[in-house]
């Protein structure tokens, strides 16, 4: 392989997984209609198969009970150009042509989810979840100046957990959970010809796999406060892909060719401490905070025939936290609401625009209806205000070599987010 189709290549997969990133670094937190209502201010404290995500304790004392939910993500965001240049080999520098507004880049998507749990005795619980936390696409145009960074990305995945859980005495409960996560991805991004006046080339990574984390978590009781707490493990994900490179011209043309490699990255760890007081016979108050460890995406490993590269991401830790309320209006029917401040792991000296993410507060309403015995309809909506941020990201094509062109991206974004949760929970 040659260095010029190795440097192509890697660069690729650096992106690919920056969008898992994104998605991730707001990793799809949106497990339970229920917890939507409040602004996932209290699962880890709650009980039943709806916080299966956040606390595999949660059903130990739950009963029979199976859950299903659906959660529509609108995204209305501007990435807009601020004064991006291209520096060819030969030294000329322009600004990079092309749109120099992308409206909506990140895609409007559903998100689904399920669990059923089942008790074993007095007590023992199991239970089956399925979820997709980490799910994302986006598309620039292909004349848009965000390309050389991004055409498309879109990445889906699958993460099926069992778990088991035990009411070890009156006031303590405890779970463990395995997971199987499942991980495919796609991503497109333009690379540039030697000349301003030449059409840009392409390049495109695809993978897969399947890998495995695991989760604990604990629940104790206090009389009407309940205090959670879990762990969820980092999973060290090895997909396995191909490249394809294709449209250089001249002396790029060696670089268009399709090889098979593998990009090896690791999602973060979560562990979250909440707590939940039932300050009257109608009134809940929750309060919930996570430790996501994002640090663990500091480098992505990418092997080939022949060769191979380490390259860094530098994402951080970061700490999101919420507060809300349950208020029981009587026995048919409960309201909810809540607030979450949530940071971006991203760095602000090397934001790409295929990772456009800024800080977040996120405001939810929701509410549970009990429609008919054993049968409960959780609906809710949020609103998420992203503060703006800036796009500031150097990628050099075919470093080390006489065709080295540099692209300096800078650029600012804006934007909000809606989501729409509806969810059924059904008790046997």
């Amino acid at each position: 392989m040659t260095r010029l189709t190795l440097l192509a290549a890697t660069t690729a997969a650096t992106a690919l997984l920056s969008t898992q990133a994104h998605a991730g670094g707001y990793y799809l937190q949106e497990q339970s209609a229920k917890g939507a209502g409040r602004a996932y201010s209290g699962e880890v404290a709650d009980q039943g198969v709806s916080s299966l995500w956040w606390n595999p304790a949660a059903i130990a004392r739950s009963g029979r009970e199976a859950y299903v939910g659906m959660h529509a993500v609108f995204v209305d965001a501007t990435v807009r150009n601020e004064g991006s240049t291209i520096t060819y080999p030969n030294g000329l520098t322009i600004p990079i042509p092309g749109e120099p507004r992308a409206f909506n880049p990140i895609q409007d998507g559903v998100a689904p989810n399920f669990a059923v749990a089942t008790p074993i005795g007095d007590r023992f619980a199991l239970g089956l979840s399925v979820a997709a936390p980490f799910n994302f696409t986006t598309e620039y145009r292909n004349t848009s100046w965000a390309r050389y960074d991004a055409l498309t990305s879109r990445l889906t995945t699958a993460d099926i957990q069992l778990t088991g859980a035990m009411k070890v005495t009156e006031w303590l409960d405890l779970g463990a959970g395995v997971s199987a996560q499942y991980a495919d991805a796609k991503l497109q991004t333009a690379y540039p010809n030697l000349s301003p006046l030449l059409p840009d080339g392409v390049s495109q990574l695809s993978g897969d796999g399947w890998d495995f984390g695991w989760s604990l978590g604990a629940q104790a009781y206090f009389g009407p406060v309940t205090v959670g707490a879990s762990y969820r493990s980092k999973i060290e994900h090895d997909l396995d892909g191909n490249v394809l490179v294709g449209g250089l011209v001249g002396p790029l043309a060696p670089v268009n060719r399709e090889v098979g490699g593998s990009a090896a990255f690791t999602t973060p760890w979560i562990a979250t401490l909440g707590a939940r007081w039932q300050a009257t016979d109608k009134l809940a108050l929750n309060a919930q905070v996570q430790r996501i460890g994002w640090g663990e995406f500091e480098s992505i490993d990418v092997k080939f025939a022949g060769g191979g590269e380490n390259l860094f991401q530098g994402y951080e830790d970061v700490t999101s936290g919420g507060v809300g309320l349950d208020y029981a209006v009587n026995d048919k029917l409960t309201l909810r609401a809540g607030v979450q401040y949530d940071p971006t792991p991203t760095p602000d000296e090397a934001r790409t625009a295929r990772v456009p993410d800024g800080d977040r507060w996120l405001y939810g309403v929701g509410a549970t209806a009990d429609v008919m015995s054993g049968l409960k309809v959780d609906a809710a909506f949020a609103y998420i205000d992203f503060a703006n941020s800036d796009v500031h990201h150097d990628t050099v094509f075919y470093e080390g070599t006489p065709a080295a062109t540099t692209t300096r991206l800078r650029g600012e974004v804006e934007g909000a987010g809606y989501v729409l949760s509806l969810g059924l929970r059904k008790t046997f």
